[in-house]
């Protein structure tokens, strides 16, 4: 049996993406937007906790997490346990970091990545770890999904943007200390987007899709700022917003990639 450990978004979806695709006993311990993505994934999801599915489980499957300890624990608890651990890294950034508890380094035995980008990344960063490559099935889930969705014919003469956001501010914070390291926020990000609007000529609408770890209503102000905004759809998925939108806008988020693969 397999226990598989998720917390942040990304991670998610690459996990629920491929136990679908590779169906075998597991055992779930899931916190944060995890539990949501698996539950619209697989349906109803039971959730055991961390040391009962390290304690019952031949090997562990996780994603990493910048928002979350949770998948850092599975890992020294696996290790610990004499359990074999897998890592399955969501992105192309802060590698090391993702694998920092407390000041200590604590690597799987094994590290899965879902494109050659990020297998030579990895491989830098983690020289006496293996890491192999298994293509993206999220990616694969959401190419089969755009092949089903039909996409409305667009006006030509107007321009209809997708803002999709990243919580730019507590990776900051988390990573350096420091919320304004970069020099700006997410809030500053879209305020400088909504100054600069004009440059996409004629603008229809502007979507703004929080990340999964934000609140719904965080950006309500842009709404009153400019009146091309327009509430959150929070019935439709990503790829339904990003197939409706004639323009993806964002900072560093997974989004923006997606946005890439319904081009």
């Amino acid at each position: 049996m397999i226990a598989i450990v998720s917390h942040d978004a990304g991670g998610a979806e690459i996990l629920s993406s491929w136990l679908l695709r590779n169906q075998q006993p597991y055992c779930l311990v899931l916190d944060g937007p995890a539990i949501v993505i698996f539950q619209r994934k697989l349906g109803n999801c039971e959730i055991h906790p961390l040391a009962h599915a390290i304690e019952s489980c031949d090997w562990v499957l996780c994603g990493t997490s910048w928002q979350s300890n949770l998948e850092k624990q599975a890992i020294a608890q696996a290790k610990v346990a004499g359990k074999k651990v897998i890592a399955f890294l969501d992105h192309w950034v802060n590698y090391s970091e993702r694998f920092q508890l407390d000041g200590i380094t604590i690597q799987p035995d094994e590290i899965w990545v879902g494109d050659v980008d990020a297998q030579k990344i990895a491989q830098e960063t983690f020289p006496e770890t293996r890491v192999a490559l298994n293509p993206n099935p999220y990616f694969k889930d959401l190419q089969i999904e755009l092949k089903s969705i039909q996409k409305s014919p667009s006006n030509s003469n107007k321009c209809s943007i997708l803002y999709v956001c990243e919580p730019i501010r507590e990776h900051a914070l988390l990573s350096y200390g420091n919320e304004r390291y970069w020099g700006y926020t997410e809030e500053d990000a879209l305020q400088f987007f909504l100054e600069n609007i004009d440059s996409f000529g004629t603008v229809s609408e502007i979507k703004i899709c929080p990340h999964p770890s934000e609140s719904n209503n965080k950006y309500d102000w842009a709404r009153l700022a400019n009146s091309l905004v327009t509430e959150t759809e929070m019935t439709k998925t990503l790829i339904e917003q990003i197939v409706e939108a004639d323009v993806v806008v964002g900072c560093e988020s997974m989004a923006m990639v997606v946005g890439l693969l319904a081009k």
